[in-house]
């Protein structure tokens, strides 16, 4: 069974730095894709970033290009997202997720499998 946990969010002043992390367990992490999603209160869930089984490709919102890194680290089922620059409206609770499939989407329905999230809140 594949379980995901998220870890890293708090509260930050906009302008500010986090990393999350997710960790996964219950398959071979490295075959597979990753990706981050974010919900603020009364919003749908939105894509974020993902990345390729390998590390070698990745794709991001256009609200967090430039500002959010995506990374893995296969050895450790490990997948990072560093957020720097932080804004007011990237508060939401952030979501890691995985499907069975090795290259990057960005729509939820590719993604079956989800972590508990974590909450960022960036004050102003």
């Amino acid at each position: 069974q594949v379980q995901l946990v998220e870890s890293g969010g708090g509260v930050v002043q906009a302008g500010g730095s986090l990393r999350l992390s997710c960790a996964a367990s219950g398959r071979t992490f490295g075959s597979y894709a990753m990706g981050w999603f974010r919900q603020a209160p009364g919003k749908e869930r939105e894509f974020v970033a993902a990345i390729n089984w390998s590390g070698g490709n990745t794709v991001y919102a256009d609200s967090v290009k430039g500002r959010f890194t995506i990374s893995r680290d296969n050895a450790k089922n490990t997948v990072y997202l560093q957020m720097n620059s932080l804004k007011p409206e990237d508060t939401a609770v952030y979501y890691c997720a995985t499907g069975d499939h090795s290259y990057v989407y960005t729509g939820t329905r590719f993604f079956d499998y989800w972590g508990q999230g974590t909450q960022v809140t960036v004050s102003s």
